[in-house]
């Protein structure tokens, strides 16, 4: 089974870092994941949160 280099709480984080308008590309040269990638996390944690994390 391949091992994954991102923890759920870390793909949401991107994902949320992505809603706020820092560009896909930029995030993905930052944390070093493809596009492809990231759109295959967004469709599959598009909605998500951390737990235990709180915002407000």
């Amino acid at each position: 089974m391949k091992r994954t280099r991102f923890t759920e709480g870390q793909i949401v984080t991107i994902l949320k870092e992505a809603d706020a308008g820092i560009p896909v590309e930029e995030l993905s040269r930052e944390y070093g994941f493809s596009k492809s990638t990231f759109y295959k996390w967004k469709a599959k944690y598009s909605g998500m949160e951390i737990p235990g994390h709180f915002e407000g």
